[in-house]
């Protein structure tokens, strides 16, 4: 049975509090005779950086640029409650914590699902799947997020296990709710029994670069030239899920941060139908139509998902 929770899944009241940037200022003194030192202060130009601070407090927690946009904790953990509903888990007994330090500079989230238990091993040995997501607002954690099942991971991503979704971005930017719920769901799916036979089957059957770009090619970014009548491949669209598939492979099946990018010439089925859940619900809304875009993209994967390029490598 699946639980749905509208409560607070994590503990708001430890983040309720805002942050802004501020002007530093450069002080010094001079003597100017009788021991009396003239304080004398400039404003440091924004160009070289700027302060960040709570508002309540007005204590510093570090220097960003003047281009940094701080995004506030409360609209992070929103969206990383919208992503874990999403994912329609069974929260039975779920344990959820919410970890500030360094007086609010740095925040960790995790959250831990022992109805969704799995036996590894040949039933010898069992592992609670696990979530965990942390940020920051003096740029000392990037947004970083996994879930999936494991005993022992660090800052950068590399686990020892099965890691089942991640979102690694910079500390304002590349956090789209949307695409990493897709990726929390997928991985709740795995974990929750629907689908669970399958799912493990695609995350243990490799694939190649080579045959990932011949499946978005017949599938998701096929299109009609205008000129040959032939089916050939939208470039930007196969570049970008390339760019997705390769970042899969780095951080699902490889070391994470800690590899180089596009370095692995091998992943699995269950990158290629991350990085095909993942484009099909990362829309542009740039002009108010990411619904119909995602609606569309939808309908293509579960075509790609029937297609004779997915069954091959299905059976293979």
């Amino acid at each position: 049975m699946t639980i749905t929770m509208e409560i607070d899944m994590f503990d708001h009241d430890r983040i309720n509090f805002k942050v802004e940037k501020f002007p530093l200022i450069n002080q010094w003194s001079e003597g100017v005779g009788f021991g009396i030192p003239d304080v004398k202060a400039e404003k440091i130009p924004s160009s070289i950086g700027m302060g960040i601070r709570r508002k309540d407090t007005k204590e510093p927690l570090g220097i960003v640029s003047n281009e940094y946009f701080p995004v506030q904790y409360a609209e992070i953990v929103d969206g990383v409650e919208q992503a874990l509903k999403r994912a329609e888990l069974d929260l039975t007994d779920a344990d959820f914590t919410t970890n500030v330090y360094d007086r609010g500079a740095k925040l960790e989230l995790r959250a831990k699902f022992p109805a969704h238990i799995m036996n590894i091993r040949e039933g010898k040995d069992s592992i609670i799947p696990e979530f965990v997501f942390r940020t920051s607002h003096n740029r000392t954690w990037a947004n970083s997020g996994m879930m999936g099942l494991w005993r022992s991971f660090c800052y950068n991503t590399l686990v020892s296990g099965d890691k089942l979704a991640y979102v690694y971005g910079r500390h304002t930017k590349n956090f789209n709710v949307n695409g990493f719920a897709a990726k929390v769901k997928n991985a709740g799916e795995f974990i929750s029994g629907s689908g669970l036979t399958q799912m493990r089957d695609w995350y243990d059957t490799k694939v190649t670069r080579d045959q990932a770009k011949n499946l978005f090619t017949k599938t998701l970014a096929q299109r009609t030239d205008n000129v040959s009548r032939k089916k050939v491949a939208n470039k930007v669209m196969l570049s970008n899920l390339m760019k997705i598939f390769d970042e899969e492979n780095r951080h699902l099946h490889g070391q994470g941060k800690y590899e180089g990018y596009s370095t692995r010439e091998e992943g699995t089925l269950w990158s290629a139908y991350n990085s095909a859940t993942y484009w099909s619900s990362h829309a542009d809304d740039s002009k108010g139509k990411a619904h119909n875009v995602k609606v569309g993209r939808e309908d293509k994967v579960r075509k790609m998902l029937a297609s004779p390029e997915w069954e091959a490598l299905e059976a293979a």
